[in-house]
């Protein structure tokens, strides 16, 4: 991300990391693998704002259309799908610290439930996209099944660097791309399918011709349609560095001990020893604060439990690969949590599901192999503090609990340079410690919003058609037009699966009229 003044101070060269999966199969090789929907009314308000075709039983049966689930106690669930090509399912190891979130959430009025279903907000174990303890990406569970059929091509190793669009008629018919340091065309006889991510697809869209008519002027890219593309762009952030102390050995994940030969064997042979977590995450609870100004069902908050926390992943051998995946500086790091660093710890990650604050995205130049230059804005309107300040209230009201005092918790006090004038555990502490150490959860959305023709924000229309452009959609998390209450895996599936009936539907109809 470009820097943000006053956001990230913690992150080396104080900037937000925003990775992507280069891989087939895309950032589902790389995440956290953790399998959420969205709460009904998150849909629901989606297709009030006239996208016909998306409230929630709209999508609920893709969603379950591409699930295969194997979640005890949930097997009679009207809600879940059982014959689709991605699994579902409960991480098999688990630590105490689990039961004592679900317990704490129970004390707090939070019922124990399968979150993914429509009844009602509550906590439950995560459900993740796995398969016996091991990681089931969109490749491995769409494609690989497939990949000896005829008319499938998979090229890896090259880059899409342009949508071919007719100048005259503004019809897409087909792409140009780089592979091993030459140039290559291939054209569609029907539609071009643009299913880049959230990041690339609006880059492509500027690339191609399609975007704000003076931001593509500035860059010498002729213009096809003169549409806000990347204009509009959410993203979830959470603050990983609320962290309770334990005096209880042995609860909690710490990777220089969890990592030996014996438990690589057993998840090898079983899938359910520790290498089988999913980055240590255990739990996922909804909450409303105080402080939301969401629709009464449709929580604020996400609280992701942990069991452990950032310091998990230290110590002597260990990899220290979280505080590094999230590029933490070290200096800062150490200052904050040395002291405590590979002991045992419990921490939930508050997650801002509805930000108000918007981010957007341009072109850098016309280079495709460049990087666009990417603006989060966090925590630029202050509701998105207040909310977050509740939220580590609430994880405060928790962590004083039964169950989380009989392991003794107590929380860390970090010390960050840039709050030291200010009084531990004020609110004013806690907004400074998120500017701190916020980070990103790589859920951004909108950046090819969808939306009805009224809506001066949209890029594409509700059957995920680029307005203005013949034979191009684009089929991927950026067309979400708001905030939902989701990591966004499950959801860019399901617009895969709703957007596959849209074409062929599209297509056989006129086939048979012709």
């Amino acid at each position: 991300m470009e820097r943000q003044p006053n956001m990230c101070l913690g992150m080396r060269n104080k900037r937000c990391f925003w990775p992507r999966g280069r891989a087939v199969g895309g950032s589902s090789v790389i995440n956290y693998m953790i399998y959420t929907r969205g709460r009904p009314g998150d849909w629901d308000r989606i297709a009030k704002d006239g996208n016909y075709g998306w409230s929630y039983s709209d999508v609920l049966k893709y969603y379950m259309k591409s699930e295969r689930s194997n979640l005890r106690g949930f097997e009679y669930s009207p809600y879940r799908g059982r014959a689709g090509n991605l699994n579902v399912e409960f991480i098999e190891y688990k630590t105490p610290l689990i039961e004592s979130f679900l317990e704490a959430g129970r004390i707090l009025g939070r019922p124990t439930v399968d979150y993914n279903a429509p009844e009602e907000m509550g906590f439950g174990y995560v459900q993740a996209t796995v398969l016996g303890g091991r990681r089931v990406s969109a490749a491995k569970a769409f494609l690989h099944p497939y990949k000896n059929r005829t008319n499938l091509h998979i090229l890896p190793v090259s880059r899409v660097t342009k949508v071919l669009i007719n100048p005259e008629n503004k019809q897409a018919y087909g792409v140009q791309y780089v592979r091993n340091k030459l140039n290559y065309e291939v054209h569609a006889r029907r539609e071009v399918i643009l299913s880049a991510g959230p990041i690339a697809s609006p880059q492509l869209l500027m690339l191609s011709g399609i975007g704000p008519k003076e931001q593509l002027s500035k860059h010498g890219i002729p213009l096809i349609e003169d549409l806000p593309v990347g204009q509009t762009l959410y993203d979830h952030i959470t603050f990983p560095g609320l962290i309770y102390t334990l005096n209880t050995t042995r609860v909690s994940l710490i990777e220089n001990r969890e990592t030996t030969l014996n438990t690589v064997v057993q998840w090898l042979q079983f899938g359910d020893s520790a290498m089988a977590s999913p980055g240590a995450v255990e739990g996922i609870g909804y909450i409303k604060t105080p402080n939301s100004k969401e629709p009464a069902d449709i929580p604020d908050i996400e609280l992701i439990s942990i069991g452990g926390s950032l310091v998990s992943d230290g110590g002597e051998g260990a990899s220290k690969g979280v505080r590094r995946g999230m590029t933490i500086s070290e200096k800062v790091f150490d200052e904050a949590y040395g002291s405590i660093d590979a002991t045992e710890t419990w921490s939930a990650f508050p997650m801002l599901l509805h930000p108000k604050s918007t981010g957007y995205l341009e072109l850098k130049d016309n280079n495709p192999f460049s990087f666009p230059r990417m603006y989060g804005n966090y925590l630029t309107e202050r509701v998105d503090v207040s909310e977050f300040v509740a939220s580590i209230r609430y994880i405060q009201k928790m962590a004083s609990t039964e169950p989380f005092q009989r392991y003794g918790a107590r929380l860390h006090q970090p010390r960050f340079s840039k709050c030291r004038k200010l009084e531990f555990d004020s609110d004013e502490y806690w907004e400074c410690a998120l500017r701190v150490l916020a980070v990103s959860l790589h859920h951004q959305i909108a950046t090819c919003r969808m939306g009805p023709p009224s809506d001066p924000r949209a890029v594409v229309d509700p059957e995920l058609r680029v307005y203005g452009v013949g034979g191009l959609r684009v089929v991927d998390s950026s067309v979400i037009p708001r905030t939902i209450s989701a990591h966004t895996n499950a959801p860019a599936i399901m617009i895969g699966e709703k957007a596959a009936d849209m074409i062929k539907q599209k297509w056989s109809f006129l086939n048979k009229g012709s």
